[in-house]
Protein backbone atom coordinates (compact mmCIF):
# COMPACT_ATOMS: atom_id res chain seq x y z
CA UNK A 1 0.00 0.00 0.00
CA UNK A 2 1.11 3.34 -1.13
CA UNK A 3 1.17 5.56 2.41
CA UNK A 4 3.10 9.12 1.60
CA UNK A 5 2.02 12.03 -0.37
CA UNK A 6 5.03 14.38 -1.71
CA UNK A 7 5.46 17.65 -2.11
CA UNK A 8 8.31 20.00 -3.32
CA UNK A 9 8.63 23.62 -4.08
CA UNK A 10 8.59 24.18 -7.77
CA UNK A 11 10.37 27.21 -9.38
CA UNK A 12 11.33 25.83 -12.88
CA UNK A 13 11.00 22.22 -14.71
CA UNK A 14 14.69 21.83 -14.46
CA UNK A 15 14.86 21.84 -10.41
CA UNK A 16 12.03 19.93 -10.25
CA UNK A 17 12.75 17.03 -12.33
CA UNK A 18 15.95 14.92 -10.93
CA UNK A 19 13.59 15.07 -7.29
CA UNK A 20 10.28 13.73 -8.55
CA UNK A 21 12.59 11.01 -10.26
CA UNK A 22 14.17 10.19 -7.00
CA UNK A 23 10.62 10.03 -5.34
CA UNK A 24 8.89 8.36 -8.02
CA UNK A 25 11.00 5.54 -7.79
CA UNK A 26 9.90 5.21 -4.14
CA UNK A 27 7.34 2.42 -4.00
CA UNK A 28 5.86 3.75 -0.80
CA UNK A 29 5.35 7.22 -2.76
CA UNK A 30 2.03 7.44 -3.56
CA UNK A 31 1.93 10.99 -5.14
CA UNK A 32 3.86 14.18 -5.87
CA UNK A 33 2.90 17.58 -5.90
CA UNK A 34 4.57 20.62 -7.15
CA UNK A 35 3.54 23.74 -5.44
CA UNK A 36 4.24 27.31 -6.68
CA UNK A 37 6.36 28.59 -4.04
CA UNK A 38 10.31 28.68 -3.71
CA UNK A 39 9.81 27.71 -0.35
CA UNK A 40 6.96 26.38 2.12
CA UNK A 41 7.59 29.51 4.13
CA UNK A 42 4.37 30.72 3.82
CA UNK A 43 1.28 29.78 5.16
CA UNK A 44 -0.21 29.69 1.55
CA UNK A 45 1.85 27.03 0.75
CA UNK A 46 1.06 24.84 3.70
CA UNK A 47 -2.59 25.31 3.44
CA UNK A 48 -2.42 24.12 -0.39
CA UNK A 49 -0.40 20.92 1.25
CA UNK A 50 -2.74 19.94 3.96
CA UNK A 51 -5.59 20.68 1.51
CA UNK A 52 -4.31 17.94 -1.03
CA UNK A 53 -2.65 15.64 1.41
CA UNK A 54 -4.96 12.28 1.84
CA UNK A 55 -2.00 9.46 2.16
CA UNK A 56 -1.21 8.46 5.89
CA UNK A 57 1.85 10.50 5.27
CA UNK A 58 3.38 13.53 3.79
CA UNK A 59 6.55 14.72 3.04
CA UNK A 60 7.55 17.75 2.58
CA UNK A 61 10.93 18.20 0.46
CA UNK A 62 11.56 21.66 1.57
CA UNK A 63 14.63 22.49 -1.02
CA UNK A 64 14.47 23.28 -4.94
CA UNK A 65 18.12 21.44 -4.99
CA UNK A 66 18.93 17.54 -5.78
CA UNK A 67 17.42 14.51 -3.48
CA UNK A 68 18.63 11.32 -4.27
CA UNK A 69 17.77 8.49 -1.01
CA UNK A 70 19.83 5.64 -0.01
CA UNK A 71 18.80 1.83 -0.23
CA UNK A 72 15.35 1.72 1.36
CA UNK A 73 15.33 5.09 3.51
CA UNK A 74 12.00 5.66 3.07
CA UNK A 75 10.56 2.57 4.26
CA UNK A 76 13.10 3.59 7.35
CA UNK A 77 11.46 7.13 7.70
CA UNK A 78 7.72 4.80 7.79
CA UNK A 79 8.77 2.35 10.03
CA UNK A 80 10.29 4.45 12.55
CA UNK A 81 7.23 6.42 12.66
CA UNK A 82 4.74 4.14 12.77
CA UNK A 83 6.66 2.42 15.91
CA UNK A 84 7.30 5.56 17.50
CA UNK A 85 3.86 7.17 16.87
CA UNK A 86 6.04 10.74 15.38
CA UNK A 87 4.32 13.78 14.28
CA UNK A 88 6.82 14.41 11.94
CA UNK A 89 10.38 12.04 11.43
CA UNK A 90 13.49 13.74 10.08
CA UNK A 91 17.00 12.22 9.65
CA UNK A 92 20.91 12.29 9.28
CA UNK A 93 22.07 13.42 5.77
CA UNK A 94 24.80 13.67 3.53
CA UNK A 95 25.36 17.33 1.87
CA UNK A 96 27.19 17.08 -1.68
CA UNK A 97 29.66 19.81 -1.59
CA UNK A 98 30.61 21.29 -4.87
CA UNK A 99 30.51 17.93 -6.20
CA UNK A 100 32.31 15.65 -2.38
CA UNK A 101 29.83 14.20 -0.28
CA UNK A 102 29.69 15.54 3.63
CA UNK A 103 28.04 14.06 6.35
CA UNK A 104 25.48 16.33 7.68
CA UNK A 105 24.63 14.86 11.32
CA UNK A 106 21.58 16.49 12.75
CA UNK A 107 20.46 16.49 16.30
CA UNK A 108 16.99 15.95 18.31
CA UNK A 109 14.97 18.50 18.22
CA UNK A 110 13.59 19.10 22.30
CA UNK A 111 11.52 21.39 24.19
CA UNK A 112 13.78 24.20 23.98
CA UNK A 113 14.99 23.86 20.32
CA UNK A 114 12.87 26.98 19.78
CA UNK A 115 15.39 28.42 17.24
CA UNK A 116 13.63 29.18 14.15
CA UNK A 117 17.23 27.54 12.26
CA UNK A 118 17.00 24.57 14.25
CA UNK A 119 18.17 22.30 11.18
CA UNK A 120 16.28 19.41 10.16
CA UNK A 121 17.63 18.36 6.79
CA UNK A 122 15.86 19.03 3.86
CA UNK A 123 13.31 15.98 4.44
CA UNK A 124 10.22 16.20 6.79
CA UNK A 125 7.77 13.77 6.80
CA UNK A 126 4.73 14.83 9.01
CA UNK A 127 1.68 12.39 10.00
CA UNK A 128 -1.40 13.96 7.37
CA UNK A 129 -3.46 14.10 10.32
CA UNK A 130 -1.34 15.81 12.60
CA UNK A 131 -0.25 18.43 9.80
CA UNK A 132 -3.74 19.41 8.66
CA UNK A 133 -4.80 19.59 12.81
CA UNK A 134 -1.57 22.11 12.81
CA UNK A 135 -2.45 23.87 9.52
CA UNK A 136 -5.76 24.35 10.26
CA UNK A 137 -4.92 26.36 13.79
CA UNK A 138 -2.73 28.51 11.65
CA UNK A 139 -4.48 31.98 12.68
CA UNK A 140 -1.95 33.77 10.84
CA UNK A 141 -1.00 34.57 7.40
CA UNK A 142 2.84 34.58 6.98
CA UNK A 143 5.25 35.35 4.38
CA UNK A 144 8.45 33.75 5.91
CA UNK A 145 7.24 32.39 9.51
CA UNK A 146 4.74 29.80 7.89
CA UNK A 147 6.91 26.42 8.35
CA UNK A 148 8.33 28.09 11.34
CA UNK A 149 4.90 28.23 12.90
CA UNK A 150 4.34 24.70 11.84
CA UNK A 151 6.87 22.57 13.46
CA UNK A 152 6.13 24.63 16.25
CA UNK A 153 2.17 23.72 16.46
CA UNK A 154 3.34 19.95 15.87
CA UNK A 155 5.35 19.54 18.49
CA UNK A 156 2.12 20.38 20.66
CA UNK A 157 0.44 17.67 19.02
CA UNK A 158 3.07 15.03 18.72
CA UNK A 159 6.64 14.08 18.92
CA UNK A 160 9.61 15.25 16.56
CA UNK A 161 11.63 11.86 15.96
CA UNK A 162 15.40 12.49 15.09
CA UNK A 163 16.68 9.56 13.32
CA UNK A 164 20.48 9.42 13.66
CA UNK A 165 21.04 7.73 10.67
CA UNK A 166 22.59 8.75 7.03
CA UNK A 167 19.12 8.34 5.20
CA UNK A 168 19.67 10.37 1.95
CA UNK A 169 21.60 12.88 -0.22
CA UNK A 170 20.67 16.93 -0.71
CA UNK A 171 22.94 19.83 -2.50
CA UNK A 172 24.67 22.28 -0.13
CA UNK A 173 23.77 26.04 -1.78
CA UNK A 174 25.26 27.83 1.21
CA UNK A 175 28.83 27.92 1.69
CA UNK A 176 29.57 30.41 4.26
CA UNK A 177 32.16 29.19 7.29
CA UNK A 178 30.41 28.64 10.92
CA UNK A 179 31.16 32.28 11.79
CA UNK A 180 29.76 33.83 8.72
CA UNK A 181 26.15 31.79 9.23
CA UNK A 182 25.78 32.85 12.95
CA UNK A 183 24.80 36.22 12.61
CA UNK A 184 21.71 35.85 9.90
CA UNK A 185 19.22 36.70 12.78
CA UNK A 186 20.62 39.63 13.34
CA UNK A 187 20.92 41.08 9.69
CA UNK A 188 19.11 44.03 9.13
CA UNK A 189 18.23 43.18 5.98
CA UNK A 190 16.43 39.63 7.75
CA UNK A 191 14.50 42.25 9.56
CA UNK A 192 11.15 41.51 8.55
CA UNK A 193 11.63 37.93 8.87
CA UNK A 194 12.61 38.21 12.28
CA UNK A 195 9.56 40.03 12.97
CA UNK A 196 7.26 37.33 11.68
CA UNK A 197 9.13 34.36 13.77
CA UNK A 198 9.22 36.47 16.45
CA UNK A 199 5.00 36.35 16.35
CA UNK A 200 5.02 32.83 15.71
CA UNK A 201 7.28 32.18 19.03
CA UNK A 202 5.37 33.97 21.15
CA UNK A 203 2.19 32.57 19.78
CA UNK A 204 3.69 29.35 21.22
CA UNK A 205 4.99 30.55 23.81
CA UNK A 206 1.73 31.16 25.38
CA UNK A 207 0.45 27.94 24.04
CA UNK A 208 2.35 26.11 26.32
CA UNK A 209 2.27 28.61 29.29
CA UNK A 210 5.93 29.62 28.79
CA UNK A 211 5.13 33.06 28.19
CA UNK A 212 6.29 36.20 30.44
CA UNK A 213 4.09 39.63 30.59
CA UNK A 214 6.47 42.83 30.88
CA UNK A 215 6.11 42.72 34.74
CA UNK A 216 9.65 42.94 36.12
CA UNK A 217 11.40 42.88 39.85
CA UNK A 218 13.56 46.38 40.52
CA UNK A 219 16.88 45.68 41.84
CA UNK A 220 18.23 47.73 44.56
CA UNK A 221 21.39 48.83 43.73
CA UNK A 222 23.07 50.22 46.95
CA UNK A 223 22.43 47.20 49.04
CA UNK A 224 25.84 46.58 49.09
CA UNK A 225 28.99 48.83 49.59
CA UNK A 226 31.98 48.27 46.76
CA UNK A 227 35.22 49.86 46.96
CA UNK A 228 35.04 49.64 43.09
CA UNK A 229 31.58 51.13 41.31
CA UNK A 230 32.44 48.95 38.02
CA UNK A 231 34.89 46.11 37.25
CA UNK A 232 36.05 45.71 33.43
CA UNK A 233 36.21 41.79 32.94
CA UNK A 234 38.27 40.24 30.75
CA UNK A 235 38.89 36.15 31.00
CA UNK A 236 41.24 34.88 28.30
CA UNK A 237 43.45 31.92 27.71
CA UNK A 238 46.03 31.69 24.88
CA UNK A 239 45.61 35.17 23.28
CA UNK A 240 48.94 36.75 22.92
CA UNK A 241 47.84 38.39 19.54
CA UNK A 242 45.15 40.21 21.12
CA UNK A 243 45.07 40.63 24.64
CA UNK A 244 46.99 43.71 25.23
CA UNK A 245 44.55 45.65 23.06
CA UNK A 246 41.54 44.61 25.24
CA UNK A 247 43.64 45.82 28.66
CA UNK A 248 44.25 49.25 26.80
CA UNK A 249 41.01 50.01 26.14
CA UNK A 250 39.91 48.79 29.27
CA UNK A 251 42.42 50.80 31.17
CA UNK A 252 41.73 54.02 28.60
CA UNK A 253 37.99 54.19 30.30
CA UNK A 254 37.07 57.73 31.24
CA UNK A 255 34.83 58.15 34.37
CA UNK A 256 34.18 60.07 36.95
CA UNK A 257 33.55 56.49 39.85
CA UNK A 258 36.83 54.56 40.38
CA UNK A 259 36.87 51.04 38.53
CA UNK A 260 39.24 48.92 37.69
CA UNK A 261 40.08 45.57 35.16
CA UNK A 262 40.23 42.04 36.29
CA UNK A 263 42.21 39.99 34.06
CA UNK A 264 40.98 35.70 34.45
CA UNK A 265 43.80 34.22 33.01
CA UNK A 266 43.18 30.32 32.38
CA UNK A 267 46.48 28.84 32.12
CA UNK A 268 47.48 30.25 29.09
CA UNK A 269 50.73 28.48 27.41
CA UNK A 270 51.47 31.41 24.27
CA UNK A 271 53.22 34.56 26.22
CA UNK A 272 49.79 35.97 26.98
CA UNK A 273 50.76 35.86 30.52
CA UNK A 274 53.48 38.15 30.25
CA UNK A 275 51.47 40.38 27.94
CA UNK A 276 49.12 40.85 31.08
CA UNK A 277 51.90 41.47 33.66
CA UNK A 278 53.27 43.96 31.19
CA UNK A 279 50.38 45.86 32.62
CA UNK A 280 50.48 45.65 36.20
CA UNK A 281 52.29 48.55 37.00
CA UNK A 282 48.64 50.09 36.96
CA UNK A 283 46.94 49.87 40.30
CA UNK A 284 43.59 49.45 38.37
CA UNK A 285 44.55 45.97 36.62
CA UNK A 286 43.62 43.19 39.01
CA UNK A 287 45.19 39.77 37.60
CA UNK A 288 43.90 36.33 38.20
CA UNK A 289 45.59 33.33 37.69
CA UNK A 290 43.69 30.28 37.55
CA UNK A 291 44.61 27.14 39.01
CA UNK A 292 45.04 23.54 36.60
CA UNK A 293 41.26 22.69 37.67
CA UNK A 294 38.65 23.23 35.01
CA UNK A 295 37.51 26.95 34.52
CA UNK A 296 36.20 27.22 31.26
CA UNK A 297 34.58 31.11 30.60
CA UNK A 298 32.24 30.57 32.96
CA UNK A 299 34.96 29.46 35.77
CA UNK A 300 36.91 32.38 34.94
CA UNK A 301 34.00 35.16 35.28
CA UNK A 302 33.33 33.54 38.37
CA UNK A 303 36.53 33.98 39.68
CA UNK A 304 36.23 37.65 38.54
CA UNK A 305 32.90 38.11 40.31
CA UNK A 306 33.72 36.55 44.08
CA UNK A 307 37.08 38.67 43.63
CA UNK A 308 36.92 41.16 46.74
CA UNK A 309 38.01 43.56 44.31
CA UNK A 310 35.07 42.88 41.84
CA UNK A 311 33.04 46.65 41.62
CA UNK A 312 29.10 46.60 41.66
CA UNK A 313 28.86 45.91 38.17
CA UNK A 314 30.84 43.72 36.01
CA UNK A 315 31.40 44.72 32.62
CA UNK A 316 32.13 42.56 29.79
CA UNK A 317 35.26 42.39 27.26
CA UNK A 318 36.63 39.39 25.67
CA UNK A 319 39.96 39.08 25.13
CA UNK A 320 39.91 39.51 20.95
CA UNK A 321 37.71 42.70 21.14
CA UNK A 322 38.33 46.18 22.44
CA UNK A 323 35.28 49.07 23.49
CA UNK A 324 34.81 51.64 20.50
CA UNK A 325 35.87 55.04 22.68
CA UNK A 326 36.67 56.01 26.40
CA UNK A 327 33.10 55.93 27.56
CA UNK A 328 31.82 52.59 27.28
CA UNK A 329 32.32 51.95 30.88
CA UNK A 330 30.73 55.16 32.33
CA UNK A 331 27.30 54.95 29.50
CA UNK A 332 27.13 51.44 31.30
CA UNK A 333 27.02 52.38 34.93
CA UNK A 334 24.67 55.27 34.23
CA UNK A 335 21.95 52.88 32.40
CA UNK A 336 22.03 50.61 35.69
CA UNK A 337 21.51 53.51 37.60
CA UNK A 338 18.64 54.91 35.51
CA UNK A 339 16.44 51.83 34.46
CA UNK A 340 17.15 49.90 37.52
CA UNK A 341 18.34 46.86 36.08
CA UNK A 342 19.93 43.97 36.55
CA UNK A 343 21.99 43.69 33.67
CA UNK A 344 22.68 45.89 30.22
CA UNK A 345 23.60 44.69 26.89
CA UNK A 346 25.31 46.90 24.42
CA UNK A 347 25.52 47.49 20.47
CA UNK A 348 28.84 46.35 18.37
CA UNK A 349 30.29 47.05 15.12
CA UNK A 350 31.82 43.60 13.34
CA UNK A 351 35.01 44.10 12.85
CA UNK A 352 38.50 42.33 10.74
CA UNK A 353 41.36 42.03 12.69
CA UNK A 354 42.64 45.37 11.62
CA UNK A 355 39.36 47.05 12.95
CA UNK A 356 37.46 47.02 9.02
CA UNK A 357 34.32 47.11 9.36
CA UNK A 358 32.80 43.41 8.37
CA UNK A 359 29.33 41.90 7.37
CA UNK A 360 26.50 42.60 8.60
CA UNK A 361 28.12 45.91 10.45
CA UNK A 362 25.96 47.02 13.27
CA UNK A 363 24.76 44.10 15.39
CA UNK A 364 22.09 46.38 17.77
CA UNK A 365 19.75 43.57 18.78
CA UNK A 366 16.79 45.74 18.18
CA UNK A 367 14.87 42.50 18.17
CA UNK A 368 15.12 42.99 22.05
CA UNK A 369 12.43 45.41 23.32
CA UNK A 370 11.13 45.50 26.85
CA UNK A 371 7.67 43.89 25.90
CA UNK A 372 8.74 40.92 24.61
CA UNK A 373 12.53 40.62 24.48
CA UNK A 374 12.46 38.30 27.59
CA UNK A 375 10.60 35.66 25.37
CA UNK A 376 11.89 36.66 22.03
CA UNK A 377 15.01 35.75 23.57
CA UNK A 378 14.47 31.99 23.51
CA UNK A 379 14.33 32.06 19.94
CA UNK A 380 17.63 33.67 19.02
CA UNK A 381 21.06 32.17 19.89
CA UNK A 382 22.29 35.09 21.70
CA UNK A 383 21.51 38.44 23.43
CA UNK A 384 24.52 40.61 22.22
CA UNK A 385 27.42 42.03 23.32
CA UNK A 386 29.13 43.72 25.54
CA UNK A 387 27.04 42.77 28.56
CA UNK A 388 27.17 44.21 32.18
CA UNK A 389 25.91 42.74 35.27
CA UNK A 390 24.75 43.86 38.42
CA UNK A 391 27.22 42.00 40.90
CA UNK A 392 25.26 41.20 44.15
CA UNK A 393 22.86 39.35 42.36
CA UNK A 394 25.20 37.82 39.72
CA UNK A 395 26.97 36.20 42.60
CA UNK A 396 23.80 34.03 43.61
CA UNK A 397 23.60 33.11 39.90
CA UNK A 398 26.68 32.58 38.75
CA UNK A 399 27.75 31.39 35.44
CA UNK A 400 27.49 27.72 34.24
CA UNK A 401 30.71 26.39 33.61
CA UNK A 402 31.61 25.92 30.66
CA UNK A 403 33.23 27.92 27.60
CA UNK A 404 30.49 28.18 25.56
CA UNK A 405 26.48 29.88 26.18
CA UNK A 406 27.74 31.13 29.86
CA UNK A 407 26.48 34.32 29.42
CA UNK A 408 23.31 33.40 27.19
CA UNK A 409 22.37 30.97 30.02
CA UNK A 410 22.90 33.65 32.66
CA UNK A 411 21.18 36.73 30.50
CA UNK A 412 18.05 34.18 30.12
CA UNK A 413 17.78 33.12 34.10
CA UNK A 414 18.16 37.04 34.87
CA UNK A 415 15.24 38.34 32.36
CA UNK A 416 12.96 35.40 33.73
CA UNK A 417 12.80 38.57 36.59
CA UNK A 418 14.56 41.39 35.81
CA UNK A 419 14.47 44.09 33.30
CA UNK A 420 17.68 44.16 30.77
CA UNK A 421 18.91 47.57 30.01
CA UNK A 422 19.97 47.98 26.32
CA UNK A 423 22.38 50.50 24.37
CA UNK A 424 21.74 50.56 20.95
CA UNK A 425 24.62 52.99 20.01
CA UNK A 426 27.67 51.22 19.02
CA UNK A 427 30.04 50.91 22.25
CA UNK A 428 31.90 47.69 21.56
CA UNK A 429 34.66 46.74 18.47
CA UNK A 430 33.94 42.53 17.91
CA UNK A 431 37.00 41.21 16.16
CA UNK A 432 36.48 38.33 13.93
CA UNK A 433 39.63 36.28 13.10
CA UNK A 434 40.74 33.33 12.14
CA UNK A 435 41.83 32.80 16.45
CA UNK A 436 37.90 33.36 17.20
CA UNK A 437 36.60 29.69 18.82
CA UNK A 438 33.39 30.13 16.89
CA UNK A 439 35.00 31.41 13.32
CA UNK A 440 35.13 27.83 11.45
CA UNK A 441 33.89 24.91 13.40
CA UNK A 442 32.77 21.42 12.05
CA UNK A 443 29.54 20.52 11.99
CA UNK A 444 29.83 18.07 15.08
CA UNK A 445 31.31 20.97 17.03
CA UNK A 446 28.42 23.44 15.82
CA UNK A 447 25.66 20.47 16.91
CA UNK A 448 27.26 20.62 20.16
CA UNK A 449 26.79 24.00 20.67
CA UNK A 450 23.47 23.87 19.24
CA UNK A 451 22.59 21.32 21.82
CA UNK A 452 23.80 23.07 24.62
CA UNK A 453 21.93 26.11 23.96
CA UNK A 454 18.92 24.15 23.36
CA UNK A 455 19.27 22.63 26.75
CA UNK A 456 19.65 25.74 28.10
CA UNK A 457 16.49 27.08 26.80
CA UNK A 458 14.54 23.60 27.77
CA UNK A 459 15.29 24.11 31.49
CA UNK A 460 14.40 28.05 31.18
CA UNK A 461 11.16 27.18 29.79
CA UNK A 462 10.16 24.39 32.14
CA UNK A 463 11.40 27.08 34.85
CA UNK A 464 8.86 29.72 33.59
CA UNK A 465 5.75 27.56 33.23
CA UNK A 466 6.35 27.06 36.49
CA UNK A 467 7.08 30.38 37.43
CA UNK A 468 3.66 31.10 36.09
CA UNK A 469 1.86 28.24 37.89
CA UNK A 470 2.99 29.64 41.04
CA UNK A 471 2.63 33.21 40.21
Amino acid sequence: MKRIDCFIPFVCEEQARPVEECLSAQPEVARISRIPAASFKSTVALRQIAAEADSTYSLLFIKTTGLSFVNFALERFLAVAEDTGAAMVYSDHFKDVGGVCTPAPVIDCQMGALRDDFDFGSVLIFRTDVLREAVAGMDCEYSHAGLYDLRLRVSRLGSLVHINEFLYYDIETDFRKSGEKMFDYVDPKNREVQIEMEKACTSHLKAIGAYLPPVFKEVELSEESFEYEASVVIPCKNRVRTVGDAIRSALSQKTDFKYNVIVVDDNSTDGTVDVIKSFLDDPRLVYIPQDKTYHAIGGNWNAALHHPACGRYAIQLDSDDVYHDETTVRRFVEVFREQKCAMVVGTYRMTDFDMQTLPPGIIDHREWTDENGRNNALRINGLGAPRGFYVPLLRKINFPTTKYGEDYAVGLRICREYRIGRIYDVVYDCRRWDGNSDASLEVDKVNANNTYKDRIRTWELQARIRFNKNF
